[in-house]
């Protein structure tokens, strides 16, 4: 049983390391973004002669779009995380009391039936 317990928290917790990886790390791929499109920004402004809003525009844009992809990716993975985190925790926890309590049960039918024989 202790086997068969080990592979079902192995099977619930397969997919956990990678909504962890993308809650973590998306934000950062976002921040990258940003920094990539303000840089993109300020190569304009080095470019152009006269500044106006419609120069810096585009780069700030891709800044803010690249911003929200990685939020878009990250807060629906770590709530994702959380909560099948959580559930499966649940699970397993249910899983080990039924475990004992089967044991339990198997280890007294066995006690009792050397009793009598």
């Amino acid at each position: 049983m202790r086997v068969a317990l080990s592979r079902e928290v192995e099977s619930l917790e397969a997919h956990l390391p990678f909504l962890a990886t993308v809650g973590s790390i998306s934000p950062y791929v976002g921040l990258f973004g940003t920094v990539w499109g303000i840089m993109n920004s300020f190569r304009s402004l080095g470019a152009m002669q006269s500044v106006s809003i419609a120069t810096v525009a585009p780069g700030i844009s891709e800044a803010l779009i690249a911003t929200a992809m990685g939020l878009f990716a990250a807060i629906p993975a770590v709530i994702a995380y959380n909560r099948y985190s959580a559930g499966s925790e649940s699970l397993i926890a249910r899983y080990d009391v039924f475990v004992e309590e089967f044991l339990s049960i198997v280890n007294r039918q066995a006690v009792s039936g050397q009793r009598r024989g």
